[in-house]
């Protein structure tokens, strides 16, 4: 049994915290490991690869619920079929930072117009009310106009 990993050993060979792994088996993910009589966990070595696929696919935001898609093809299923599988999740990845950049970008230009706002001059009360965060002269950002129908 040298060849077996503890959890502490797995956590300490891969950096993901064994509070992290346990959840990780939980929901299957992580394929559940052996247990000692005792019931401790005891792991392949082949669980440091899985969980350090598993740690740099979720640094890249792959969301765990399709992780645990991959990890049934990695535990045996068509191996030809992952690659694809894993495409598809990085472009679903990939557009959605997309988004949120865009999103983002707007936040910084809208935050820089405030900014420069409140530096340039103190912002004019109307009914009491301080205008000092609005965008363009706008409290809001602007809504599409609904239908009448």
């Amino acid at each position: 049994m040298a060849s077996m990993l503890t959890i502490g050993q797995l956590a300490g060979a891969t950096g993901v915290a064994a509070k992290t792994i346990r959840y990780y088996e939980e929901i299957g993910v992580l394929s559940p490991p052996r247990r000692t009589a005792a019931g401790y966990r005891q792991y392949e070595r082949s669980a440091v690869p899985r969980l350090d696929f598993i740690r740099r696919a979720r640094s890249l935001g792959l969301p765990l619920r399709d992780l645990r898609t991959l990890a049934a093809t990695l535990d045996g299923g068509p191996r030809p079929a992952l690659r694809p599988q894993l495409r598809a999740l990085v472009r679903e990845q990939l557009a959605a930072v997309r988004r949120q950049r865009t999103e983002l970008d707007l936040l910084q230009r809208q935050l820089e117009q405030v900014l420069h706002r409140l530096v340039r001059a103190p912002a004019p009360h109307r009914n009491g009310v301080c205008r000092c965060l609005e965008i363009d002269g706008r409290a809001r950002p602007s809504r599409p106009a609904r239908s009448s129908t």
